[in-house]
């Protein structure tokens, strides 16, 4: 199984950054930082901790506002394109709690705490 260098900057279709500084050892670490304005994550840049084996890769990070929140990004390296499939699970959220009503800070049922999606990264 050849060794994939995973270190560098990486972009997602949305503009989200993902940078890895170390992949060490079978370990992923750098950092996160969402280009989406409505994210648990916005106008932060967090740490990432990961894992890597051959193509195959993953990280997580956690918000560092004040929205509890955590997502992980479980993904394969193709063609010079990261395909991940991410999932969050956020205990609150801006938005309104009822039709017509002003946004405001809500506690999720479980239901809405869980949003799963997928990204593709390409190496900037």
């Amino acid at each position: 199984m050849a060794d994939t260098n995973w270190k560098g900057i990486w972009r997602n279709e949305y503009g989200s950054r993902l940078t890895i500084t170390d992949d060490s050892g079978g370990a992923l670490s750098g950092t996160f930082e969402t280009a989406l304005s409505d994210s648990a994550f916005a106008g932060t840049e967090v740490p990432i901790m990961g894992l890597h084996v051959g193509p195959c890769a993953q990280f997580s990070f956690v918000a560092a506002g004040d929205i509890p929140a955590i997502c992980s990004f479980t993904g394969l390296l193709r063609e010079g394109n990261l395909h991940a499939a991410w999932h969050l699970v956020a205990d609150q959220a801006v938005k309104p709690p009822r039709p017509g009503a002003p946004p405001e800070l809500v506690t999720l049922p479980w239901a809405h705490a869980v949003l799963t999606n997928s990204d593709t990264f390409t190496r900037s």
